[in-house]
């Protein structure tokens, strides 16, 4: 840069003369100013073209977002619509099972109203429940028994148990007393709605039960004739239904 601080003016206007040197430094300014234009333009052009390129990206991009938003707002609406909708069949559902419930309920009730046999002046062996125990070879039991005829004397008497299965390969069939320390009056009841009796039990090794009889017993007296009902259940069925009803 040097040869700039070495250029004089006054040495200029000397060599081509005033009108030169006027000449030269305005074809300096119009060609500074003509470049300058060029220049300012091709950047101006570019910024433009930056600009459109830009704006037609986030055109784009807007559109995107209110297709976007559109697909959000439909699926919102959709899964409104599911979410009722299953809210709906879970209410039917429910209801559907209570009316189930209620109707096997009945069909219990009106089997037992309907035969005689499983009965006893009202008397009913609602059923037993079993329930397997830490011990091995223990369970609990508690038989179920409702009265359902409308009486205003007691219904008096005992229930007799009894396990059916196969003892080291030869059908067997073993009373509960052989089984439990349970006593007759243990397993006696008198009650005028239901009643719950319930004990304990241990079979012997090698035993594989099948079936449990229970018998429910109403001796003869002054208030009642004699009348016996007797019951059995499949004892693999009894525990699998125990099992299946526990939380």
């Amino acid at each position: 840069m040097n040869w700039l601080a070495k250029i004089n003016l006054n040495t200029v206007v000397t060599r081509f003369g005033a009108f030169r040197s006027a000449a030269l430094l305005f074809a300096i300014i119009i060609i500074s100013f003509f470049s300058g234009y060029r220049i300012g333009n091709y950047y101006h052009g570019y910024q433009i073209q930056t600009l459109e390129q830009q704006k037609s990206r986030l055109d784009v991009l807007y559109q995107k977002l209110v297709e976007k938003t559109q697909r959000i707002n439909t699926l919102e609406v959709e899964l409104e619509v599911e979410r009722m909708a299953n809210q709906r069949s879970q209410k039917m559902l429910k209801s559907i099972e209570q009316e189930h419930a209620q109707v096997k309920k009945d069909l219990a009730f009106y089997e037992k109203v309907m035969a005689p046999e499983k009965q006893a002046n009202g008397l009913v062996i609602d059923g037993i429940n079993l329930t397997k125990t830490e011990s091995p070879n223990h369970y609990r039991f508690e038989v179920v028994l409702v009265q359902q005829l409308l009486r205003k004397r007691y219904a008096k008497g005992f229930v007799e148990l009894s396990i059916t299965g196969s003892l080291n390969d030869k059908p067997t069939n073993i009373p509960l007393a052989k089984l439990s320390t349970l006593t007759k009056k243990d397993l006696s009841f008198s009650f005028q709605y239901f009643q719950n009796i319930s004990g304990e039990l241990t079979l012997p090794e090698n035993f594989i039960a099948e079936k449990i009889n229970v018998s429910a017993i109403l001796p003869k007296s002054k208030w009642q004739a004699y009348n016996r009902i007797d019951e059995s259940y499949f004892w693999k069925k009894t525990i699998e239904n125990i099992d299946q009803s526990s939380p």
